[in-house]
């Protein structure tokens, strides 16, 4: 049985501190999953749980925010058989470019690397609806978010971890720990 934990510590992606989220919160931990994903034999590994959980589900086409959910759909998608493509923000608003196309009704699995609160994942099933695909769920590495679901659509993950995080009061901006910014999002 795969160790996510060990793993995301062997690979350094486990981190401890203070930062901000790109949901605008603050936290004591973040995970860096590019760090794990510096080893395709532990993304395998990791990914392989996810697989396992969506493979009856039926998707057709895995999809993947940019920036952490390009590789996990790569690799979530190769596991499966599948195509996998991207979205990516054009003007501030996620969309699908590249000549990436949907078939009208395509059942999409969404496929990030850490879900938080979840707003990437609904910006990915925006732009996925936009082009005429069905999403049928979201899957990640890590589910940090304490939620079973986003916009009614249920999550697979590899891991669920419970991190803290602070929409207000956040007792390490009081103990004045240095804050930092790890993620790709430039607003919130």
């Amino acid at each position: 049985m795969t160790d996510v934990r060990q793993l995301l510590i062997d690979s350094e992606a486990f981190l401890s501190g203070h930062f901000l989220l790109s949901s605008g919160k603050h936290s004591n931990g973040y995970v860096q999953c590019a760090k794990l994903l510096m080893y395709p034999d532990r993304a395998e590994k990791v990914l392989a749980i996810v697989a396992e959980k969506v493979k009856g589900l039926g998707a057709e086409v895995v999809v993947g925010p940019a920036m952490g959910g390009i590789v996990v759909s790569y690799e979530l998608a190769r596991q499966l058989g599948l195509p996998s493509l991207f979205t990516e923000r054009e003007n501030e608003v996620m969309t699908l470019r590249r000549g990436f196309h949907l078939e009208p009704g395509a059942k999409v699995l969404i496929a990030e690397d850490v879900v938080t609160t979840g707003k990437s994942s609904l910006e990915a099933i925006k732009a996925v609806e936009a082009h005429g695909g069905d999403v049928i769920g979201v899957a990640c590495m890590v589910n940090r978010s304490g939620l079973t679901e986003v916009n009614g659509l249920p999550i697979y993950s590899s891991i669920d971890l419970d991190i803290q995080t602070y929409d207000e009061e956040c007792p390490l901006c009081i103990d004045g720990v240095e804050l930092v910014k790890p993620g790709s999002r430039k607003k919130f």
